[in-house]
């Protein structure tokens, strides 16, 4: 299960954290505990989870007899949140790890006191299910995604300050929004099943660039660590990396089947998408893939088809749905619909054990 990657790196997976009932839809990492995630499911619920690395010795048959030290990563369910009354889609967590943001096919956002567990307040505005929440850098403003095809700009105390949804908007649902971390030219970024990606300037939320080119409807969108870039995919399966200062396209990149999240790493120059079952990593200086992550059962439906016994699979296969890195950059966590969250580790050669 072990990935290479450059300069002897390699990621593997360390740990599976159970407890939704339904496909884990949604991840959010908190930015000063790498040993804090969020994640949202259909099963209507967000689980905080902590995190617990430990080594544990496991014997070694056959000719390398004796004991290895393996890294495993075990989570603790701390609070499972509950309110929403159908599919969780998306969460964020506030930069102070205080509050969490939930979005549900159920029509609102929620705001939960992560404390108490608790919801602090409902948001209702929208029409139809929310597909995506995100808090702005400094917390102050929420925005949200919708099949009714429009952006809410939202203050803390649910208040709609402005809804896109004039000429400019999006002809379709509306299936990802984010902000720039970049505080000194606020921007969000959408994307929509109407095949493009927009970015919205803040300051009077005006539409900054209409960013066409995929061929299909687009799933994900993510903006790179210093808001310079973002990097958007879909049912096209191309991964598209666009300026964000100028509006142009810079490159895109071929997945090989329709990605249904992205996001950067926050310390190194690579881009991660859930392309079907896997995970795929590409170096974006070279544009060339670092590796693919892919659970041990895909693995080996993978190896029976190259041995030419095409053996019938059982039920549907496991797709990864969302992706999020914890800040220090050495933990990718990630949802599928086996109903499980998969912790996969970047491991450098020589680190401290």
């Amino acid at each position: 299960m072990a990935q290479d990657v450059p300069e002897q790196e390699i990621i593997e997976m360390q740990g599976e954290l159970e407890g939704h009932t339904d496909w884990v839809t949604c991840l959010s990492t908190s930015l000063d505990d790498p040993d804090t995630i969020l994640s949202g499911s259909r099963d209507k619920s967000v689980i905080v989870w902590k995190l617990d690395r430990k080594l544990q010795q496991r014997h070694r048959d056959g000719a390398n007899r004796g004991v290895q030290n393996v890294r495993i990563v075990e989570g603790k369910m701390m609070k499972r949140l509950v309110g929403h009354n159908h599919f969780v889609q998306d969460i964020d967590i506030s930069s102070d790890r205080q509050y969490a943001l939930s979005a549900s096919w159920d029509g609102t956002l929620r705001l939960w006191n992560l404390k108490t567990g608790l919801t602090t307040r409902r948001f209702i505005g929208h029409k139809k299910d929310v597909l995506s929440v995100a808090f702005s850098a400094d917390n102050r403003q929420i925005v949200s995604g919708s099949r009714d095809r429009t952006i809410n700009v939202w203050n803390t105390i649910g208040v709609i300050k402005h809804t896109m949804n004039d000429n400019d908007a999006h002809r379709d649902w509306v299936t990802c929004v984010r902000f720039s971390p970049n505080v000194d030219d606020p921007v969000i970024v959408s994307s929509g099943r109407d095949y493009t990606v927009k970015v919205w300037d803040m300051n009077d939320f005006s539409l900054k660039h209409n960013l066409t080119g995929h061929k299909n409807y687009v799933n994900a969108v993510t903006v790179s660590p210093d808001g310079s870039l973002c990097a958007s995919g879909g049912k096209d399966g191309l991964a598209m990396l666009w300026d964000l200062n100028e509006g142009k396209a810079l490159s895109s990149l071929e997945a090989n089947g329709e990605i249904h999240a992205l996001c950067f790493s926050p310390n190194r120059y690579w881009l991660c998408g859930a392309v079907g079952e896997a995970i795929k990593i590409w170096d974006l200086e070279t544009k060339g893939e670092v590796g693919i992550l892919k659970t041990a059962k895909s693995q080996a439906e993978t190896q029976e088809d190259q041995g030419g016994k095409k053996k019938k699979r059982k039920g549907l296969p496991v797709i990864c749905t969302c992706m999020a890195w914890s800040h220090d950059g050495k933990t990718l966590f990630a949802g599928y619909t086996d109903n499980k969250v998969r912790v996969w580790s970047l491991i450098t050669p020589n680190q401290d054990e």
